[in-house]
């Protein structure tokens, strides 16, 4: 589970983003990724015990899990090490490109929901095409009382276009949808929420309140 120490390590590799810094502290950083791990073990174990789709593919937790360290090559910002875990349980992991769920944590800023976040094109336009086929299915699951419990700002776009895309009818009720160029909820959790016993538990209750939309996405794009 995420204990204090995991969340002193972040914040301290906040302040000290370098390489030096990191191999002289590598031990903590081992144990903090330990209690992540844990705790996206019993978060995909919760997920699988409501998501059939995740009970059949059990996906490896290390391949949930993003590498901390940066891609700087194109990047002002050189600092070589993210200051936060993230974990993405879906089917293949977060490189398959499914809908699934996710946590980022960061002390002061962690957050998880579940969605499928900033597609390839093909994907997003699959994901379209379902909405604007089963639009009233659709406005149906994203106004759904249990996932506006959960997550009060309701689906999100990572990223939209000003104009309907191409192809779709302004006048569909489900245009503002049809707009967006990814799907996704968000919650933030305190640091008191991250180190509570039933944290992983939690997780999964917020999980299986997307779980329609995240179904629904995977079914457009096949990878349910």
């Amino acid at each position: 589970m995420i204990t204090d120490k995991t969340l002193v390590f972040l914040r301290d590799l906040k302040e000290n983003n370098s390489r030096e810094w990191f191999q002289a502290h590598k031990p903590e950083y081992e144990a903090s990724l330990a209690d992540f791990f844990d705790t996206v073990v019993r978060f995909a174990d919760a997920v699988a015990d409501f998501d059939v789709t995740i009970a059949a593919a059990r996906p490896d937790p290390k391949s949930c899990i993003m590498r901390i360290y940066r891609d700087t090559r194109f990047s002002k910002d050189k600092a070589p090490y993210k200051t936060g875990f993230f974990a993405f349980v879906g089917k293949g992991g977060w490189k398959a490109g499914n809908a699934g769920y996710y946590l980022h944590l960061e002390p002061g800023s962690s957050f998880a929901g579940g969605g499928l976040y900033m597609p390839d094109k093909p994907i997003l336009e699959k994901s379209r095409r379902a909405i604007d086929t089963n639009c009233h299915e659709w406005l149906s699951i994203v106004s759904d009382a249990a996932l506006l419990s959960w997550f009060p700002a309701g689906v999100q776009p990572s990223g939209a276009t000003k104009r309907p895309p191409k192809g779709y009818d302004k006048d569909n009720p489900a245009i503002e949808y049809l707009k967006f160029k990814g799907y996704y909820t968000q919650r933030y959790f305190s640091d008191d929420e991250l180190t509570s016993g039933d944290f992983a538990e939690k997780l999964a209750l917020a999980s299986k309140a997307v779980l329609p939309m995240v179904r629904f996405l995977n079914e457009a794009i096949g990878g349910c």
